[in-house]
């Protein structure tokens, strides 16, 4: 029988990844949870990986962990930074351990017991080597449930991104319109990318994982022409003279 109905190939996605600080598990799925709060549709049911790198070995329970994630609408894809002894508990919990590709740079913060941060997971069956690309250009608004990605590339939006949708890329973002959606920009580690737009009511903005949601945002640029940049794991907003 001829198998080209299927193709197998690896690839690299941009996740949210969990970083656990503290081997209790309750502890931990109730920090998800508060920030959860922050922007619920855009966590409702998101893939996320798990990093367990900073418990030194610790052992825990892997499959309650699986559990309350899927009680918090989220979808464990996998575990990261596991030893070996980890490895077997983890496979035995259903989990897969997952390779992490960081930036050398990438700087992480311990200011409590969870992190969740944009980074890429790579599955490494295949290994491409990324090149820049032209600028990804639309000219069309973005509705509630769109996403959008500029892999290697800026990406240019000319017109709104509604509530709901998603625009990502790994270079900057220019939104010429409203954005109220969510920008990811910097997706495979640019420090330097930034996120334009000519008017800021976003639920979410995301440099190089570092990210804002509408709360934060609303004691900056609300409501007006501005720009995104990362300096160092801390955001800033600034407003655009136009």
């Amino acid at each position: 029988m001829s198998d080209s109905t299927i193709e197998l190939k690896g690839s690299g996605f941009t996740l949210s990844v969990l970083h656990l600080q503290s081997s209790n598990v309750a502890e931990t799925c109730q920090a998800l949870a508060d920030k959860i709060k922050q922007a619920p549709q855009f966590f409702k049911m998101a893939p996320i990986v798990i990093n367990i790198e900073k418990l030194d070995g610790a052992i825990i329970d892997f499959t309650e962990l699986k559990q309350k994630l899927a009680d918090l609408d989220v979808v464990p894809v996998g575990i990261s930074g596991a030893t070996d002894k980890q490895k077997s508990v983890i496979k035995a919990a259903g989990l897969a351990c997952l390779n992490e590709a960081k930036s050398p740079t990438n700087k992480q913060s311990s200011d409590g017991p969870t992190q969740v941060r944009y980074e890429r997971v790579e599955v490494p069956v295949e290994v491409k080597v990324p090149s820049y690309t032209p600028s990804k250009i639309l000219r069309q608004n973005l509705r509630s449930g769109q996403q959008i990605y500029a892999k290697d590339s800026d990406l240019v939006i000319i017109g709104m991104v509604s509530n709901g949708a998603e625009v990502i890329a790994d270079g900057s973002i220019h939104i010429y319109g409203q954005l109220r959606g969510r920008a990811i920009a910097g997706a495979s580690g640019d420090e330097s990318a930034r996120i334009f737009c000519h008017k800021l009511e976003a639920e979410l903005v995301s440099i190089n994982g570092n990210y804002w949601t509408s709360e934060q945002l609303q004691d900056s640029v609300w409501g007006k022409a501005g720009y995104i940049t990362l300096d160092g794991d801390s955001l800033s907003a600034t407003e655009l003279e136009i």
